[in-house]
């Protein structure tokens, strides 16, 4: 069995329509193609796209916050760490107590 091959233009006619209708499994169902060739035509357009992009697109941007922000996301850390360390100490009274009720789960837990 011989695979067909499609033009270019059809590819980019089915992926316009699918990022339109968001549902490329009805897109390449109305046209008779394998739904994985569809997504495989969609992802290689995605890295069409960013190869064809612009340098000022492509730049990585760094976030930096403003000193009221960094003091919102400190204290939020901080009530973080607190909350885990607690965390794991229930965990370790927990893990103290199945071994003194049931030494048989000594094992298990380590």
């Amino acid at each position: 069995m011989q695979r067909k091959r499609y033009s270019l233009e059809f590819k980019q006619q089915l992926v316009q329509e699918a990022k339109e209708a968001c549902n490329a499994t009805q897109v390449a169902r109305r046209h008779g193609i394998d739904v994985k060739m569809l997504y495989r035509w969609i992802r290689d357009s995605k890295h069409a796209d960013w190869k064809n992009a612009s340098p000022d697109a492509k730049a990585i941007t760094s976030y930096t916050p403003s000193p009221g922000e960094f003091r919102e996301l400190e204290t939020e850390n901080d009530k973080l760490k607190k909350l885990l360390g607690e965390k794991d100490l229930e965990i370790a009274i927990l893990r103290d107590l199945v071994k003194k009720v049931n030494p048989a789960y000594r094992t298990k837990w380590k």
